[in-house]
């Protein structure tokens, strides 16, 4: 079988590091449940120049399974990562989604629901993140404030790393973030708090219909969280949107 050049569904998953994932069977329980649904679809894995074996258990992978494809990139960052895909993707819709499957690929089935009832973004909410460490949860809601005070989003969880696109609002709100965002090569992990609220605050202003479904969430232990580095990662990033709307820096 084939993979096919326009698929109803394209699916990223941004890998940094993610050789413990990787055998925990995440990719392959994806892939699984992907082969299982009667719509064409591909997995887009981009390799956020991990500094473990993971570009090389991507490929492995993806031999003999034409619906998948690897995309090595320098390590820029989960932001860059994902509009990397995302720009690469030929899907009627775009899902971007965590490789440890926090919120298990089945869940696609409530956002495709809503992308072909006419929604142009549709994003996962996680119903009160059971399990979540308490800075985990001071983080999240100190972002619902911020980012309510700063940029007026109306959103429950703009934060969680399960979101649809279709493909005309994709090319657009991620080719604006690639304008804006040159590329550039980073040390560490980097999870980018503001990127999500950015994606959900052009997509609002570009007049795309957003959609927000609750969603299955598990949490998982990630050392890529640090709670003093992403507060004030996440204030930082919020307050640059503001100042790149008001000076005119999107060009809708």
């Amino acid at each position: 079988m084939t993979s096919p050049s326009s698929p109803l569904l394209s699916v990223i998953i941004p890998a940094f590091n993610e050789a413990d994932n990787f055998y925990r069977g995440t990719l392959a329980n994806a892939v699984d449940y992907l082969g299982a649904q009667s719509y064409s679809w591909e997995l887009i894995l981009v390799n956020d120049g991990s500094k473990d074996n993971t570009s090389a258990l991507l490929h492995n992978f993806a031999k003999g399974r034409p619906h998948v494809r690897v995309i090595d990139n320098p390590h820029q960052g989960k932001a860059a990562t994902v509009i990397t895909g995302a720009l690469s993707a030929r899907g009627k819709y775009v899902l971007f989604s965590d490789m440890d499957q926090a919120t298990p690929i089945s869940e696609v089935a409530k956002i495709m629901e809503k992308l072909e009832s006419g929604f142009d973004i549709v994003i996962g909410s996680r119903p009160g993140r059971k399990g979540a460490p308490l800075h985990r949860m001071i983080l999240a809601y100190g972002m619902i404030v911020m980012r309510s005070i700063v940029l007026r989003l109306p959103y429950r969880d703009t934060q969680c790393g399960f979101k649809a696109f279709t493909k005309t609002a994709a090319e657009k709100i991620f080719s604006i973030m690639n304008s804006v965002h040159h590329p550039r090569t980073i040390i560490g992990a980097a999870v980018n708090p503001g990127f999500d609220v950015e994606l959900l605050y052009l997509g609002r202003k570009l007049g795309y219909r957003i959609a927000e479904v609750p969603v299955l969430w598990t949490h998982q232990k990630t050392a890529r969280v640090g709670f003093v580095k992403d507060a004030i990662a996440g204030v930082i990033e919020l307050l640059l949107v503001r100042w790149r709307s008001l000076t005119n820096v999107y060009h809708y």
